[in-house]
């Protein structure tokens, strides 16, 4: 049964802390449900995933409770998605300081959103970057066509956490819902569907599994759906490196031989 949380803390080290930032009842009847998260070094925020408008005053008040939102360095966004970006120009208003990080492929389309935004992108190019952020270091890792052709996982290279984007995402049915996975095989049965429609090929679904093995993260963070930890992270990640996606399960099922 979902229930309302607030913040939940991933790590924290003193100095350097990620926090998921919570979820409403309500949210589960407006749409399919959506994680955004807070990574904190020092006295700079990094805000990851902010998310769509109607999950925007929760994020903020999230937020507020942890680091003032003019704190705020980077709004990382994955992808074009509108549950991603959909909220960016009120974060623009209660985080002016703030650059928006996303691939370069959609900085031109920003402006259709959010009219301020001139000055205040950052286009990530397709090999990905890095940002610094207090002492500690955020990576863009490529993730090309899963499902975005210009798409984005972040690693937050101190506490070994990747936000995978919609990698990892899980559709529950109504009512149901938790935050971490306990039982992968169980898990499993609500995000095979997704990932078979929305990841646009195998051969790109493989190669993000091989790039992200050799980062050996301890958590995997997705957009939607419950996160990844311990044991349950290789499992994962085998689980994708066997799965077929996207064209080649269309290939079959709708084209013929």
């Amino acid at each position: 049964m979902i229930r309302n949380m607030n913040s939940y803390p991933l790590y924290d080290d003193g100095e350097h802390k990620v926090y998921w930032l919570g979820i409403e009842e309500a949210e589960d009847e407006k749409g399919i449900l959506t994680n955004q998260y807070l990574v904190i070094d020092g006295n700079e925020g990094a805000l990851v995933e902010p998310g769509g408008f109607f999950v925007f005053s929760r994020v903020l008040r999230n937020v507020s409770s942890l680091i003032p939102p003019t704190q705020i360095k980077y709004l990382m966004y994955s992808h074009q998605d509108p549950d991603v970006v959909a909220g960016l120009n009120l974060w623009f208003e209660y985080a002016p300081l703030a650059k928006v990080a996303v691939s370069e492929l959609w900085v031109r389309f920003i402006p259709h959103m959010a009219v301020l935004s001139a000055g205040r992108t950052i286009g990530i190019p397709d090999g990905g970057m890095e940002f610094k952020l207090g002492n500690s270091v955020i990576r863009a890792v490529p993730a090309h066509y899963l499902h975005s052709p210009g798409n984005f996982a972040f690693y937050d290279e101190k506490s070994g956490i990747l936000f995978s984007t919609d990698i990892g995402a899980a559709a529950f049915p109504e009512g149901e819902w938790y935050l971490f996975v306990e039982d992968f095989e169980e898990h499993v049965k609500h995000m095979e569907a997704f990932h078979r429609r929305y990841m646009s090929s195998t051969k790109a679904l493989r190669a993000w599994v091989r790039s992200i093995r050799k980062l050996k993260p301890k958590v995997i963070a997705p957009q939607h759906g419950a996160i990844f930890r311990d044991e349950n992270v290789g499992k994962f990640l085998d689980w994708l490196d066997g799965l077929e996606v996207g064209i080649d399960v269309f290939e079959k099922e709708f084209y013929g031989d």
